[in-house]
């Protein structure tokens, strides 16, 4: 007894090829525009361990000038080279407004954590590095707008 293959109908492979593609494009755009960066209440609360006098601000501009200038740009404005090519954009870090609204715990936990596009910097950075990032950011944000100079020496 011969079994006779089915035919396969084009239909069929139509609204397969339209499920993959569906598939993908849904898989591409959640990949490509990550949802709200939250931050766990409990790293909100911690405190930045370092002051401002323990600081080294012209090693910390040096490491964000070595991974953070061509997002966020010299003066932390969100201007850096490559700033246009990310949605959304990096955060002005001169904001005064918005940057006391925000933790040094919070804002610690996004330079260790990172959220795409922004990579994160646990591995690159030693947590004292990574707070002292905090402290140069606090002071991108309390210097004056209208000031021309860099925020730190180099």
């Amino acid at each position: 007894m011969t079994i006779a293959p089915r035919k396969r109908s084009p239909l069929m492979f139509v609204l397969f090829v339209l499920l993959l593609l569906v598939a993908a494009g849904s898989a591409v755009y959640a990949f490509l525009h990550p949802g709200p960066w939250i931050v766990p209440e409990a790293a909100k609360r911690i405190a930045n361990p370092l002051k401002a006098s323990q600081a080294d601000l012209p090693g910390a501009r040096r490491l964000y000038e070595d991974k953070c200038t061509e997002c966020h740009g010299d003066r932390g404005q969100g201007d850096g080279s490559q700033a246009k090519m990310y949605d959304p954009k990096p955060a002005d870090l001169t904001d005064a407004a918005h940057m006391n609204s925000v933790s040094d715990g919070e804002l610690f936990y996004k330079i260790s954590e990172g959220h795409r596009p922004m990579p994160a910097f646990k591995k690159r950075y030693n947590e004292e590095q990574r707070w002292q990032l905090v402290l140069l950011i606090r002071s991108m944000a309390a210097a004056p707008a209208s000031a021309g100079a860099p925020v730190s020496p180099k």
